[in-house]
């Protein structure tokens, strides 16, 4: 069984090819980042936090990959893209090993998902890995859940990976397809 980072992964390099446009809408320590630059050289990652920019400028240089690191919040990224995108992955919560206060937060998140969404091409899909065993978690994660149950389901197709025998609230994954 794939975890479920892994699974996020897999569906996006199912479709990502070289030259496509995509978008790491919460950077953190640039795996996601560098996961994404191994497939296309077009990756835009976004951070609200300096501390993430570099440490994925790091991990990236090691790895001798490139990506546009944007110092922002990634309900902006209509400032930064404006061509068309195929794919996304957002991990929601904050950084690991960093202020456990400054989180992602359900209207920003929202926010930056119906942007992306606009620019998103035919079969582009939005992987998010939804972290919510923390303060504000859950609110995030009842609020995003509710936003993407009203989205149309002639346009989009909406899934969700979860472990269910788990305790202390495992992450799960929320997929979005356009169709």
């Amino acid at each position: 069984m794939l975890k479920p980072i892994d699974y996020a992964h897999a569906l996006l390099e199912e479709i990502i090819e070289k030259g496509d446009t995509v978008i790491d809408a919460t950077m953190g320590n640039g795996n996601d980042t560098a996961f994404l630059a191994k497939l296309t050289h077009q990756v835009y990652a976004f951070d609200i936090q300096e501390q993430a920019i570099q440490s994925t400028k790091k991990r990236l240089y090691q790895l001798g990959l490139q990506a546009q690191l944007i110092l922002d919040g990634h309900e902006n990224v209509d400032q930064y893209v404006n061509q068309p995108i195929k794919a996304a992955i957002f991990n929601l919560g904050y950084l690991p090993q960093s202020d456990k206060s400054i989180i992602t937060q359900s209207e920003t998140t929202i926010q930056s998902l119906e942007k992306i969404m606009k620019q998103l091409v035919l079969g582009g899909r939005i992987a998010l890995v939804v972290y919510y065993g923390h303060e504000g978690g859950q609110d995030e994660k009842e609020s995003l859940l509710k936003w993407a149950e009203n989205l149309e389901q002639t346009q989009w197709s909406i899934y969700v990976y979860r472990p269910v025998n788990q305790i202390h609230q495992p992450p799960f994954v929320l997929t979005i397809e356009k169709l």
